[in-house]
């Protein structure tokens, strides 16, 4: 199971720490991705990480403000999101998938890559 957290409400050019703890999957084995989704539009590709922490790929309207980290022990996957747009409002999921450093690349554009899903939390960007 994956329970993203850590949304909220903040103003542009502020920073967010979203939380992913996975549970019954071996990080170690899967690819995990954050994903997003805003209103009226298209779920899309934040971020993807191959197994055991391995390089991770980001989309190009993120590169520079988003980062991605995690803590093995609590088996728990970081986004730190940086100079936040009002763009980048949506609801951020993450998932996990059996990619690998090809694939996750191709895993932005095609979320269906993914096997495992869990509920989103809510980013809002807001003046």
């Amino acid at each position: 199971q994956l329970q993203a957290c850590g949304g909220g409400s903040v103003q542009p050019r502020e920073s967010l720490t979203l939380s992913c703890v996975v549970s019954g999957l071996a990080l170690d084995r899967y690819a995990i991705g954050w994903f997003r989704q805003a209103p009226g539009k298209e779920r899309e590709g934040v971020s993807c990480t191959a197994p055991n922490g391995g390089n991770t790929v980001y989309a190009d309207f993120v590169k520079g403000r988003f980062t991605v980290s995690r803590d093995k022990g609590k088996n728990t996957v970081y986004l730190q999101m940086n100079d936040l747009k009002l763009e980048d409002t949506a609801v951020y999921y993450c998932a996990t998938g059996a990619l690998d450093d090809l694939t996750i690349v191709q895993a932005l554009a095609h979320p269906d890559f993914m096997d495992h899903w869990g509920k989103g939390t809510l980013v809002t960007v807001s003046s």
